[in-house]
């Protein structure tokens, strides 16, 4: 069996090594104990497998540490140990997803014991599950994920497998909707990294003052409201596969640093000068011609040759012929099993409708369209009628409701988020506004961006 590191966070000394001695009687744990939280949050980079908790520390009460370990690590299993024996504590904390909670008395030890063999037995358990699911293909096979029998989908196919068969770094394009991110995890799923991570970042949705923060990670106190230590993309990508969707929105300044992380294969958090070696898959895409961003000056020459690698041009569903019915099928199916309906048939008239239809949106729009259809279909049968196209038309800003010059306002900002593919700062440049105010509209509420 492999090292298991348990965390004993235990502010008095005699009873903290007594439960590090109990439990290091099993030669496979590594037990590390900590007085306080504050030394706990400092260490938990050192990924341990679970921890235990004094509900009463000198710095901290064991809920708040609870929770602050949870939005660093959800899925870390916790056990709470306490002097005091409230009943309504002990539920509140089970309630809020602590993994056991333990009274301090003569029998705390054993109880420690029984229960870290618990939720190791569970996490085996879990492990084997997902080992299993990923030796049936249950996660990402090309049939499941991508629809299509039309011959440009073929030649994708056949780009897919030579990717998941090395390391080469992939370059996807393809207009908005074409269904990137589906292709990108198709790579990794049917790669040999498929039992590690998959971490997607949208370039476009990430402020220009965070993203080196969410890319690189950053140290507590490297800048105002850096309150913890926070690991990077990059390096919770590594061993696995990172998808930079929409790349070519990367300002210049951040492309060089991009640059170093792929040349150098590691990266330094903001605030600290010691180095993170990096084992890590790069796939990334776009709806820009990158070589023409290149030659008007907006895109890193080096960058372009070190990202290119195996380019996966994507076609629009305009050109992929009859594939549009058999996602149609597909995505009405698949609404259908969700809201527990009937088999849904299409009509000859309906089928055509479809093929006609030069869908702007590709695959992303298709499916909206397929699900409104199948919610106003009768008798399980979607017809021509029940097929509406609800791409924009100018005056309809203006005359489909009486409504405010702010709600106009925002009604022409969603509509070229959509159209962008949720890209900020192409909808700034589309409208000639900043992208400052997209972002504050979306932080007050007046929009959402929605995830691609």
């Amino acid at each position: 069996m492999s090292s298991y590191t348990i965390f004993i966070v235990e502010d008095e000394p005699w009873y903290g090594e007594l439960l590090c001695y109990h439990l290091q009687l099993n030669p496979d744990y590594k037990v590390k104990r900590y007085e306080t939280a504050k030394e706990c949050l400092a260490n938990i980079h050192q990924k341990p497998d679970l921890i235990t908790i004094d509900y009463s520390l000198p710095d901290m009460n064991g809920d708040k540490l609870f929770k602050k370990i949870r939005n660093i690590n959800p899925a870390l299993p916790v056990i709470m140990i306490s002097s005091q024996e409230e009943i309504t504590v002990a539920v509140e904390l089970l309630k809020m997803g602590v993994n056991d909670y333990l009274v301090k008395d003569e029998a705390t030890k054993d109880l420690l014991w029984n229960s870290v063999l618990r939720i190791r037995e569970t996490q085996s358990l879990q492990q084997e599950v997902e080992h299993l699911k990923e030796e049936l293909g249950t996660k990402f096979s090309f049939q499941n994920t991508i629809i299509g029998q039309s011959e440009q989908l073929k030649r994708v196919f056949k780009l897919i497998e030579k990717a998941s068969q090395t390391k080469i770094n992939v370059s996807i394009t393809g207009e908005t909707g074409t269904g990137k991110e589906v292709v990108a995890k198709a790579i990794h799923y049917n790669s040999d990294r498929k039992k590690k991570k998959f971490i997607a970042v949208n370039m476009a949705a990430i402020p220009k003052d965070l993203i080196e923060s969410e890319l690189f990670g950053h140290e507590k106190g490297a800048f105002t409201g850096a309150t913890t230590r926070k690991i990077g993309k990059f390096e919770e990508a590594t061993g696995g596969t990172i998808f930079l969707d929409e790349i070519a929105e990367l300002e210049l300044s951040l492309q060089s640093k991009i640059l170093r992380v792929l040349q150098e294969r590691e990266v330094v958090r903001i605030g600290s000068n010691d180095v993170v070696k990096l084992d890590v898959r790069i796939i990334v895409a776009t709806h820009k011609d990158l070589a023409e961003e290149v030659e008007r000056g907006n895109f890193r020459e080096d960058l372009y040759f070190r990202i290119m690698g195996l380019p996966i041009p994507l076609p629009p569903l305009r050109e992929r012929g009859n594939d549009t019915l058999l996602l149609a099928k597909h995505f009405a199916d698949l609404f259908a099993k969700e809201n527990k309906l009937g088999k849904i048939q299409f009509t000859a008239g309906a089928k055509e409708k479809l093929l006609q239809y030069h869908f702007p949106g590709n695959i992303r729009e298709l499916k909206a369209v397929i699900d409104l259809a199948v919610v106003m279909c009768e008798d399980m049968e979607i017809n021509a009628a029940d097929i509406t196209f609800t791409s924009l038309k100018k005056e309809e800003f203006f005359t489909s409701a009486q409504k405010t010059l702010r709600e106009h306002t925002c009604d022409i900002i969603e509509h070229y988020l959509a159209k962008n593919d949720q890209d900020v700062i192409s909808t700034a440049k589309d409208l000639d506004i900043g992208k400052s105010t997209i972002y504050k509209m979306i932080q007050n509420g007046e929009l959402a961006l929605n995830g691609s």
